[in-house]
């Protein structure tokens, strides 16, 4: 209740959970822990207002399959599938920009698998827009927008939660879902092992003339891959990395002169292309948390584990915590557990922690394989994509995998 005496707010041990961080994995955990009876607040640095605008930005994302089962379990899909574009092929190629690929390459179609589309793009406006009104319509979820964490306290019995305002927020557990600066994880004193790539990723989206008949691409070239991703329309999705030098110069230049230099990487097997929305960088590098969890603290999504975007698996990653934590906290309360005890946390973390590491070092192998010019490389990468895709038993395996049916799922990421 409100205290106009010292203005606090007090919420007591009616909040189950405390998530920090607003953006993508924290709703979905306020929403799937909802659902589950649970209560929340959920605490963002944004504006409400700001959180909620409709324009186009050019930021979208690649949602696995299994990922889009959790979205409709937690009651988000169907406010998004009408603009979801489903991922019905992936091609896979190795070359320079402006030599075309090489004629060695892994072609995936998702009709080798009985579950369906592999995976659906989705632009930010809309999946944030879709969890905004969600959780508005979830009595058990309160939203704090344009506030900043700068404290917390951790007891036997709770968590309580300081904010910049001055106000408190007091709870069970405490969830990290505030990226690779996580300062809930900070303040918690878990320490990260991180290293960049001397790489940026250039990100936005392209409208062309041809259809892209929901076929996704992923381009290998020495600075760094280029991913060609379908959106609804005659409009795809643009990861571009790039040495960090020259992806400055690229960004320096005006619309005319960035399409001009990405037209060589990118081809005209789309025909003409054209800039749709703004052009976004960031910073690549590999980031993962020493422990995902602490006393009564659980990280999920960035704030444990940041990977390279080479298999489009970060929101995938995280989502995956949440569908886990959110499934360990259900099973801890029907024990009749302290949710935010020792042993509840630790299954989280045993479950999460090897899977992650697993994508970081293997996003980060990948990377290293095909980022170069080395000839003796590049042949020996060609061959292999050569004989992955005249397996079909391999092929079907990375087709599982970049859908997310593979390892240990949570109940929320099954059909």
């Amino acid at each position: 209740m409100d205290n106009p005496d010292t203005s606090i707010i007090l919420k007591g041990m009616e909040n189950d959970l405390i998530i920090v961080g607003g953006g993508l994995n924290g709703p979905a955990l306020a929403l799937a822990a909802a659902k589950a009876g649970f209560s929340v607040t959920i605490i963002d640095t944004l504006p409400e207002d700001t959180r909620k605008e409709r324009d186009f930005d050019g930021r979208s994302y690649a949602l696995a399959l299994t990922s889009m089962r959790l979205l409709r379990k937690i009651g988000v899909w169907d406010a998004i599938v009408d603009s979801a574009q489903p991922m019905l092929e992936i091609k896979v190629s190795d070359g320079r920009a402006g030599e075309g690929p090489s004629p060695w390459m892994m072609h995936f179609d998702h009709a080798e698998i009985e579950e369906g589309p592999m995976g659906y793009m989705v632009e930010d406006r809309y999946l944030r827009h879709a969890f905004l009104d969600a959780m508005a319509d979830q009595p058990l979820i309160t939203q704090l927008s344009g506030e900043t964490v700068v404290g917390q306290n951790v007891t036997a019995a709770g968590v309580d939660v300081t904010l910049a305002s001055g106000k408190h927020v007091a709870g069970r557990v405490l969830v990290g879902s505030d990226g690779r600066r996580s300062g809930t994880a900070e303040r918690a004193g878990i320490k990260r092992t991180a290293w960049g790539y001397d790489q940026t990723a250039i990100v936005c989206a392209v409208a062309h003339a041809k259809p892209h008949n929901g076929i996704a691409h992923q381009f290998f070239m020495p600075g760094g891959p280029l991913a060609i991703l379908p959106l609804t329309g005659n409009r795809s999705s643009i990861v571009w990395s790039e040495t960090t030098e020259r992806a400055a110069a690229i960004m320096a230049a005006d619309d005319a002169g960035f399409l001009d230099a990405l037209r060589p990487a990118f081809g005209d097997f789309l025909g003409d292309i054209s800039l749709v929305g703004q052009r976004f960088t960031y910073p690549l590098g590999l980031s993962l948390a020493d422990r995902f969890i602490a006393d009564r603290i659980a990280l999920v999504g960035d704030a444990a584990h940041g990977v390279h975007p080479i298999a489009g698996q970060g929101l995938n990653a995280g989502l995956r915590d949440v569908a886990a934590l959110a499934q360990v906290l259900t099973e801890a309360r029907a024990r009749g557990e302290d949710i935010g005890g020792a042993q509840p946390l630790s299954r989280y973390q045993q479950w999460r922690r090897f899977d992650t590491a697993t994508l970081a070092v293997a996003t980060d192998t990948f990377n290293k394989l095909f980022s170069n010019d080395n000839p003796l490389l590049r042949t020996a990468r060609d061959i292999g994509m050569g004989l992955i895709n005249k397996a079909p038993a391999l092929r079907r395996s990375f087709i599982r995998e970049a859908a997310g049916l593979t390892g240990e799922l949570p109940k929320l990421m099954k059909n």
